[in-house]
């Protein structure tokens, strides 16, 4: 840490730094434990290469916290030294999941989606998922911000990186034209503060062995999009989802329209990393076309 990042981070907290231990972060930015004078702890998250800076995530997990389902970091500070862009969240040390660790995590999501209940869908703002930007702008229909800023514009960044050919591009389109009958058993329900990015990488568990959610990519949406990525990647066994459904009962049926869902990050994942998550954005496409021929 040079002397003007540490000064900067030393007049955010209001202490002084007194050591700084590397840790294990993400792929964009650096992350740190920092010991402060005053006997707190606090993580530090840097960006120094890459565009953009920590506001969105900053913005996302204050919003998060705020509903209260969940534990998240609280936000310290963020701010930008010489060229580096700095985040600073309250320590959280990791432990051991407890025996109901998935059952707490489904019932706080299940509390965080419905205690966080809108008639709009989108954000005051746009931001990003991983490193693709991810258009928020407020609408009043699910189904067409779902087609126009989810699919759609994944698909057209997918085509203009030459990593979506013919097939894969009809069978997305063709989701694009039957997600309004895919959705329609759920086309009343209410909208929901997302996580937006939920997949088993962006829950940690904390001292006491509860989840903590980190890294959102948040807007409003329908849940069941929430639903869709934690069945991308695994992670999330039985009785994640059965406590879900036990909080707050899901429409029947709704396993079946995942993959609509999956879909948006299956394709977002092909535009970051290429080619390797084409069977996957082809295979998602394929399931949720099923469900609109049933």
């Amino acid at each position: 840490m040079n002397e003007a990042l540490r000064a900067a981070i030393e007049h955010a907290l209001g202490a002084t730094v007194v050591d700084g231990r590397p840790v294990g972060g993400g792929s964009i930015a650096s992350a740190s434990r920092l010991q402060l004078d005053d006997g707190r702890r606090v993580f530090l998250k840097v960006l120094t290469h890459q565009a953009g800076d920590f506001s969105e995530e900053a913005a996302g997990l204050s919003r998060l916290r705020a509903v209260g389902a969940l534990r998240v970091p609280e936000v310290l500070a963020h701010g930008s030294e010489g060229g580096t862009r700095f985040l600073l969240l309250e320590w959280i040390a990791s432990g051991r999941s407890a025996k109901d660790y998935s059952q707490a995590l489904g019932r706080g999501l299940a509390q965080l989606h419905r205690d966080s209940a809108s008639d709009r869908c989108g954000l005051e703002h746009d931001n990003h998922i991983g490193a693709t930007p991810q258009p928020n702008h407020w609408g009043d229909d699910w189904i067409a911000f779902w087609r126009e800023r989810r699919l759609g514009y994944q698909l057209a960044l997918a085509q203009r990186k030459g990593v979506a050919d013919g097939r894969l591009t009809s069978a997305v389109q063709a989701v694009i034209d039957a997600a309004a009958d895919i959705a329609a058993p759920t086309a009343d329900e209410p909208m929901s503060l997302l996580h937006g990015d939920l997949w088993s990488g962006n829950v940690m568990t904390d001292e006491g062995g509860s989840p903590v959610l980190i890294d959102p990519a948040i807007y409003f949406g329908h849940r069941e999009a929430e639903l869709g990525m934690t069945r991308l990647f695994g992670g999330f066994g039985e009785n994640f989802y059965r406590a879900y459904d036990a909080a707050w009962p899901l429409a029947a049926g709704w396993r079946e329209r995942l993959p609509l869902y999956a879909l948006y990050h299956a394709l977002n994942h092909l535009n970051l990393f290429g080619g390797g998550y084409y069977d996957a954005s082809l295979g998602q496409a394929e399931r949720a076309l099923a469900v609109a021929r049933i």
